[in-house]
């Protein structure tokens, strides 16, 4: 994949991270609110001064969350890589970014257990995640390999 590829996948990502960040605000603000729309956390309008500040501050975080998330994307292209060091890197693109998004939003508790502990969520789902996909692609590889052994039957 080239730098350019990546850069565009990279910009996709931003509109879908920000579809999924206020995808996220509207179900909290309907399962946790009074029935008024909270774009973010009140943590974050008093650390910020101001509502629309700290929505405008959120939404570039979800920009910047949405880039990452589907530049990192690009990892699991890199063939002369490793499946761990993709894995790795993956994560770590993945777990910083949304960490620090995270911090500042202050999604998470704005203290080192809120933060670890938030961290410690993300590693969860994303463990199960991925050995979700890795279970599901295994499966996929197994049926068509054994197309082509029984295609290359046919063959002979």
């Amino acid at each position: 994949m080239t730098w350019k590829k990546a850069l565009l996948r990279g910009l996709l990502g931003v509109p879908i991270g920000v579809t999924i960040g206020y995808g996220v605000t509207v179900a909290m603000s309907l399962w946790f609110g009074d029935g008024s729309f909270s774009p973010v956390v009140p943590a974050l309008t008093e650390a910020i001064g101001s509502e629309a500040a700290a929505t405008a501050v959120q939404f570039l975080l979800m920009c910047l969350m949405g880039f990452v998330f589907a530049l990192a994307s690009c990892l699991w292209e890199v063939e002369r890589w490793s499946l761990l060091r993709q894995t790795v890197l993956h994560f770590l693109a993945l777990s910083s970014t949304t960490l620090l998004v995270a911090g500042v939003c202050r999604w998470a508790e704005y203290t080192p257990g809120g933060l670890w502990g938030y961290l410690a969520i993300f590693l969860a789902l994303y463990a199960v995640l991925y050995v979700s996909i890795s279970l599901h692609v295994r499966r996929r590889v197994r049926a068509a390999n054994r197309r082509l052994e029984g295609a290359g039957r046919d063959n002979l």
